[in-house]
This record gives C-alpha cells, sequence and structure tokens, in this order.
C-alpha cells in the first residue's frame, strides 16, 4: 500500500460530517466515518481510482454519502478534503 498523510483541516471537516449525522441517527456518524475510512483504504491499495480533478488531483466518491475524498495525486496520498458534493465547491483548490 501507498504511504498517505492529511492535510490538517480535513480531520475537523471529517468531525463535523460525522457530528452532523450522528445528530440525525445515532449510529450514522460512525458509519459515515467508516465509509471515509473504507474509501482511504482504497485508494491506498489503488493510487488510480477515482476522477481526475486538474492536473494533480483526484476525487473518489464516498458510499451512501453525498461526500468525496479529494487528494493529491500520484506518488503519495494527501488528503486534502472530505468535501460535500455540493457546498462550497472547490473550497479545498487552495490547499497544498
Amino acid at each position: 500500500m501507498i504511504s498517505h498523510s492529511f492535510h490538517p483541516e480535513m480531520d475537523a471537516e471529517l468531525e463535523d460530517a460525522s457530528l452532523f449525522y450522528e445528530s440525525r441517527m445515532a449510529g450514522l456518524g460512525k458509519s459515515f466515518a467508516a465509509e471515509v475510512e473504507r474509501t482511504i483504504s482504497l485508494i491506498r491499495q489503488f493510487p488510480d481510482a477515482g476522477s481526475p480533478i486538474g492536473l494533480a488531483r483526484r476525487r473518489v466518491l464516498i458510499a451512501r454519502f453525498p461526500y468525496s475524498v479529494v487528494r493529491r495525486d500520484p506518488d503519495s496520498v494527501v488528503i486534502l478534503a472530505v468535501a460535500h458534493q455540493r457546498r462550497r465547491p472547490g473550497y479545498w483548490r487552495r490547499r497544498k
């Protein structure tokens, strides 16, 4: 598996989304976090997974939730964002 790291702001996004889902239904926040972890594991196993966004970034959709994992490409996996697919599109583009 390829190595990975996280952008500092990504943790807060993941926590906020998990808390939101947990407030809607008990256990849903944990399910969301588990899907994010599964998606990151998939990315580490298959670095070419997902859709290209520009020259050096890729997006992988998260199953069951309207979110995607945005990462830098290609040699190491740097997770830039856990981004909602409709809210604030492209806000993460300034991240390096």
